[in-house]
């Protein structure tokens, strides 16, 4: 018998498109588009810890999403419970008006979810994700599900590509490159170093990994997420709209996705798949396979 697989299941487009690692990238791309919204980068700018703890926040960040595809209905219900508590005690002020605002309004949960699932779709097909056109239709409309647990009104969020290509169109005119905008995207790009044990090197370990190959490495995965960037957001950031921008980005993130399966190909199978969609897998009653 079959046990509860929470919100989507072995058999929605959800769970295809996020078995792939490559989503890592989108995730990243979808805080560099964030961003460009005044108040939703004002909100995270006057609440979040991230500049002391980054790694941090982003495992939080990751272990939500991952709870939401692939977490069981009780677990994925507390997991939207807590964060929600957490929006409701927090505001922020817009810098350009000075207005006090929540950071649980509708207009800016909204805007972080389209950002999100659309970083996540795009990011995925650039890549080499082959997905059909009901397929990208069916992932937007299963994410209203993710969507509401946030508190919003699914039937307020675009539900197909073409809905979210109307949505982005009637955002253009609110986004801007705020102070906020550019010091986060820096803070992305350039972020500091991981805590290193003293046991393993201490300060020479820390500075090799400021300078050396991970530091330059992670450059090119930065400068990957921004090129992926809809070529209307990455002239806000100063870069260049060109087609050309576009195929070398795919290129890049093509070239990346072969480069984690190889590695990948390389670790047991129990390293293949992660946990959570194991645990998910297996309560559905099939075999994790690596991805």
């Amino acid at each position: 018998m079959t046990e509860d697989v929470g919100l989507f299941g072995p058999d929605s487009v959800t769970w295809k498109l996020h078995q792939e690692p490559i989503l890592m990238l989108g995730g990243l791309r979808s805080l560099y588009l964030q961003a460009l919204h005044p108040r939703a980068v004002a909100g995270v700018a006057q609440n979040s810890g991230y500049r002391a703890d980054p790694w941090g926040r982003l495992m939080r960040t990751s272990n939500y999403v991952g709870t939401v595809v692939y977490g069981s209905t009780a677990e994925v219900n507390a997991a939207a419970a807590r964060l929600r508590r957490l929006h409701s005690r927090l505001s922020a002020t817009d810098p350009r008006t000075g207005e006090r605002f929540r950071v649980d309004e509708p207009d800016l949960l909204r805007w972080v979810h389209v950002a999100e699932v659309e970083s996540f779709l795009s990011t995925a097909v650039d890549a080499g994700v082959r997905l059909t056109p009901a397929e990208v239709d069916g992932y937007y409309t299963e994410q209203r599900r993710a969507a509401e647990l946030v508190g919003l009104d699914p039937a307020t969020v675009p539900g197909t590509a073409a809905e979210v290509a109307d949505y982005y169109a009637a955002m253009r005119p609110e986004l801007a490159l705020t102070r906020d905008s550019a010091e986060t995207a820096l803070f992305l790009t350039v972020p500091p170093v991981p805590p290193v044990p003293s046991s393993w090197g201490g300060r020479a370990l820390r500075l090799g990994l400021n300078l050396g190959p991970p530091r330059w490495a992670y450059l090119g995965v930065a400068s990957t997420a921004i090129a992926l960037l809809p070529a209307w957001a990455r002239q806000m950031y100063g870069g260049l709209g060109w087609p050309t921008t576009d195929l070398a980005a795919r290129l890049s993130v093509r070239g990346l996705r072969a480069l984690l399966a190889g590695v990948l190909a390389t670790l047991p199978e129990q390293y293949r798949v992660a946990p959570m969609r194991r645990a998910a897998l297996e309560r559905a009653g099939l075999q994790p396979t690596g991805s």
